[in-house]
């Protein structure tokens, strides 16, 4: 068994002789056309890499040559799914012989978290453009990295951000910014759920798994089931829900407030293992509130929701002196807010109507992550910033990771543009 810290010593010496050679390896390869295919690499051929690999697949200008998985059947598998339409499509178990490829335009990462910083970094010194799934990773310092990389590389980063390509989204975002609510005080974002697993024996892992590989950069840990099937509820590869559907909405959040470029000013957060118990302390609480405090507002995440048969109450909820908006997948909601009181009984704002959007999602067949990788391959083409490039994830992903800080720690922690100050 081979792994990530097999090499270690010598990762440092190959981004070296990576971004000397980047320049040769530009040069050797032209610039891709306007109607030229784009040959890709997946690296994690999980559900949802699989399922990227197909929204890519609906745009003709785009083509997978190579998949790489340490999982070997699963790997053999999402090959032959894509080798269908009679393409040769190559397997890798290490990434890094992946990505070696000169034929190789750009990749696909949907691995866990805890792998997304190491595998763009070397992907952008290897010449390569990359779409990453969010987050953009489980630890602050490794997400930085990634802001540096595609900045010292000259490469397109497009983080999987979709929502930002929906139209009811944008619908909803006009609204928002057009001063409907008045100035916004609260975004409340709820979404019900955890990935929070109990404990389980550990035992030999399978023998078409490498391991090793898996773990990659994390701490050293033995094999049980949930640490591969659930890894998002554990720190050492993700940050659970707060992590992966916090990271989706605070970018509404920040999106919609004009906040994309800011960071949270002071970050609290209450945790408790209520319903699924973890001894080990290893994992994301069942139960939890993230709170947030911005220049001009605040923010807040709980898992926490009420149900509603006729419209689903989860999302973004966004509260200002005239009224409340709600927006989530399924469509958004408006709510006109009470009456009140003006300062020296001026005449209050003519009352806001109340509206309901709805919006029939596909996950299977989804058109918002279709035009989001449309936006990257054209990006690849022009060199322009994609729609969620790095920045505007990294920025959506901090407040979670802070969150996750809190959480851990028990500590209020600040932002000083570089590193968390606990408090």
């Amino acid at each position: 068994m081979y792994g990530y810290f097999a090499w270690d010593t010598s990762m440092e010496n190959r981004r070296i002789f990576l971004k000397a050679s980047v320049a040769a390896a530009a040069l050797s390869r032209p610039v891709l056309g306007a109607n030229e295919r784009i040959q890709m690499g997946l690296i994690g051929c999980g559900t949802r890499g699989l399922m990227d690999a197909g929204f890519f697949g609906r745009h003709e200008d785009c083509v997978f040559i190579a998949a790489c998985d340490v999982y070997k059947t699963r790997l053999d598998q999402v090959v032959k799914k894509l080798s269908e339409g009679g393409g040769k499509v190559d397997a890798y178990e290490d990434y890094r012989r992946l990505l070696d490829r000169k034929d190789i335009d750009a990749v696909l990462v949907a691995t866990p978290d805890h792998w997304h910083s190491p595998m763009t970094l070397d992907a952008c010194a290897a010449g390569k453009d990359v779409y990453v799934e969010k987050p953009v990773s489980n630890t602050i310092e490794a997400g930085q990295k990634m802001v540096d990389a595609a900045r010292q590389y000259k490469r397109v980063v497009q983080v999987g951000l979709q929502q930002r390509e929906g139209e009811h989204f944008k619908e909803a975002a006009k609204l928002v910014q057009d001063g409907l609510l008045g100035q916004v005080t609260h975004a409340v974002m709820q979404f019900s759920g955890g990935y929070t697993v109990p404990p389980e024996p550990n035992q030999d892992p399978p023998e078409d798994l490498n391991w090793d590989m898996f773990q990659g950069p994390a701490e050293r840990r033995l094999y049980k089931p949930s640490r591969q099937r659930r890894w998002r509820a554990y720190y050492d590869y993700g940050g659970g829900l707060v992590t992966d559907w916090g990271v989706h909405l605070v970018d509404v959040a920040h999106w919609y407030l004009n906040a994309d470029t800011k960071a949270p000013l002071l970050t609290n957060a209450s945790a408790q293992y209520v319903n699924v118990p973890n001894p080990g302390h290893d994992q994301v609480p069942d139960a939890f509130i993230v709170s947030w405090q911005y220049d001009k507002f605040v923010m807040s995440f709980t898992n926490a929701v009420m149900t509603d048969p006729d419209f689903p109450l989860h999302g973004n909820y966004f509260y200002g002196p005239r009224g409340s908006l709600l927006v989530h997948r399924s469509g958004y909601q408006v709510r006109p807010g009470q009456p009140r009181r003006m300062p020296g009984g001026a005449e209050p704002p003519p009352p806001i109507e109340a509206q309901t959007v709805r919006f029939r999602e596909n996950y299977e067949n989804d058109p918002d992550t279709i035009a989001h990788a449309r936006n990257f391959l054209d990006c690849v083409k022009s060199r322009q910033q994609p729609t969620a490039n790095i920045d505007i994830g990294f920025n959506s992903t901090l407040p979670c990771l802070l969150g996750i800080l809190a959480i851990r720690q028990g500590r209020s922690f600040t932002w000083d543009g570089k590193a968390a100050k606990a408090v």
